[in-house]
């Protein structure tokens, strides 16, 4: 476990250790859990992000009537490419 050291106004400092405190939990897991939380922010916001992308292209593409699935696509393809020859 590491160290850190932070600058903070030591009323906010007085108000999290009551915070931590009433909630049977050391200010350092509090802060530790609060920095872990914006990472998975991060993370889900990138993701949300990429969905809403995909979101807004769905329908945009126009598939053949004839069209099966991907799957069957793939298929023929890697026998196309692997085993006709």
């Amino acid at each position: 476990m590491s160290k850190l050291t932070l600058s903070i106004n030591q009323a906010i400092i007085d108000e999290a250790k009551k915070y931590a405190k009433s909630s049977g939990k050391s200010l350092s897991s509090i802060v530790e859990e609060y920095l872990k939380s914006l990472s998975k922010t991060e993370k889900l916001g990138k993701k949300k992000s990429a969905n809403k992308i995909v979101m807004e292209l769905k329908g945009s593409v126009r598939m053949p009537k004839d069209f099966t699935s991907y799957k069957d696509l793939l298929k023929d393809a890697m026998v196309e490419k692997y085993l006709k020859k």
